[in-house]
């Protein structure tokens, strides 16, 4: 009999800030986590990218410390690599100079067991893991579903209570992954895995809600559990089933969700030059815009059917549709995208209406295009270099997403005309715009 009443592993308001180069405290990552992980259920950790799901799990595992919390495991705080975790990573992290077998044997080497024991479980969790005739190869003479198989027995052959997995099907092609994912649930649901329960990171809201039996909704900068969902739908769960229908639609529109608490009138929660904006190209905005105005849409489309349509998973989509609401070409409503009267003129428009209506709302909306476009005003030589606003920008965020927040309002604002942007000198100008 499972004991989901004692758990496993407790997660205790644990927060994690990283340092800056300069050595100050920088902005936090997490914030004030807590969960716990009982016996017999699988829960997946869902966000976007940099909302600290990577992060959260590496703390789970040993591999980071928090800045403030702790975890226990079995009662026992959690200093180092734990044991009784295991991890299945994004990438296949297998070592290219070893056999399938002498990878899947090498936790247990380094736990010292004994060669004969080593062998016997590494063979019988490649066969669990559906790689048997495989031994003797080594890694390039697989495929990518083949080498995470691998790492899949690597991580069950320890015999694991609790198994780890960033992301364990990100790298694989859709069929590949699909199939993967299929086999790994039959196998929890006969009971023939090794381990207890499963923590997973995921940023695919389909994926959570077919394997998890919980689902963790972490919201960004910084992490925060925005939302723990219990998923009651017994194994196999068809896609095509309204119930899973309905809560991925209910996660779709929880994520997309405005804070309220944050808004003031004619303004976006966050908005000012403390906001760090996603790498979006504009190509990529207008075939939003004109994928949503036309058929079968019309100007309004439920997200997750236009994610499907589209290809397009989580990561991709959202900030998207997030930049054309801040541009207030869309408004995102309980899990639709829908077309403003803005959004359907410039769909329908030619690219010289467009490219001015993008930059009228660029200069109305995005405060650093508005800062940016008023210091070349206001200088006589009409240039400024980009460190000058990027160092304004590191008051508020990383580096790295100044950075990032610089080079989409650099693009943004060239396709509009509001300035123009030479690479060399690191430099805006106002030689190009009219």
């Amino acid at each position: 009999m499972l004991d989901t009443s004692v758990p496993l592993l407790n997660i205790r308001a644990v927060s994690q800030t990283y340092q800056k180069g300069s050595g100050e405290p920088g902005l936090p990552v997490l914030d004030n986590i807590s969960l716990s992980i009982c016996e017999g259920e699988i829960i997946g950790l869902l966000g976007r990218s940099g909302c600290g799901k990577s992060t959260l799990l590496r703390i789970v595992s040993g591999l980071n410390r928090p800045s403030k919390g702790e975890v226990d495991y079995l009662g026992a705080l959690v200093d180092g690599p734990a044991d009784g975790v295991a991890m299945v990573f994004q990438s296949f992290a297998l070592f290219p100079w070893l056999t399938v077998l002498e990878n899947v044997e090498i936790g247990l080497r380094a736990k010292k067991v004994a060669e004969d024991e080593s062998r016997r479980r590494a063979l019988e969790a490649i066969d669990l893991i559906g790689l048997d005739g495989f031994e003797s190869a080594y890694p390039k003479e697989l495929s990518g579903g083949m080498r995470q198989r691998v790492g899949f027995a690597r991580a069950l052959v320890v015999h694991p209570n609790i198994l780890l997995m960033d992301e364990p099907f990100s790298a694989l092609d859709v069929l590949t992954a699909e199939t993967l994912r299929t086999d790994l649930l039959d196998l929890w649901v006969e009971g023939r895995m090794p381990i207890k329960s499963i923590l997973m990171v995921t940023h695919n809201i389909e994926e959570a809600v077919l394997m998890c039996d919980r689902i963790v909704v972490l919201s960004s900068n910084p992490g925060r559990i925005a939302a723990e969902i219990k998923v009651d739908m017994a194994h196999p769960r068809n896609r095509l089933d309204p119930e899973f229908r309905q809560l991925v639609d209910h996660i779709y529109a929880l994520m997309t969700k405005r804070d309220d608490s944050a808004r003031r009138e004619g303004a976006f929660p966050g908005l000012g030059l403390g906001m760090s904006l996603p790498i979006v190209s504009t190509n990529t905005l207008a075939g939003m815009m004109e994928e949503v105005a036309g058929e079968p849409y019309n100007g309004k489309a439920d997200l997750p059917a236009l994610a499907e349509s589209l290809q397009m998973e989580i990561d991709d989509l959202f900030p998207v549709a997030e930049t054309l609401q801040l541009l207030r070409f869309a408004e995102l409503v309980e899990g639709d995208i829908k077309l403003t009267q803005a959004g359907r003129r410039f769909a329908d428009s030619d690219v010289d209406v467009r490219k001015r209506l993008f930059g009228d709302h660029l200069l109305a909306y995005v405060p650093l295009a508005q800062r940016i476009r008023r210091v070349l005003d206001e200088r006589p030589s009409h240039h400024a270099p980009a460190t000058r606003f990027r160092e304004e920008l590191e008051d508020y965020m990383s580096e790295d997403y100044a950075e990032a927040t610089l080079r989409s309002v650099t693009t943004w604002g060239r396709y509009g005309e509001l300035f123009a942007y030479d690479e060399s000198s690191q430099s805006f100008s106002l030689e190009n715009p009219q």
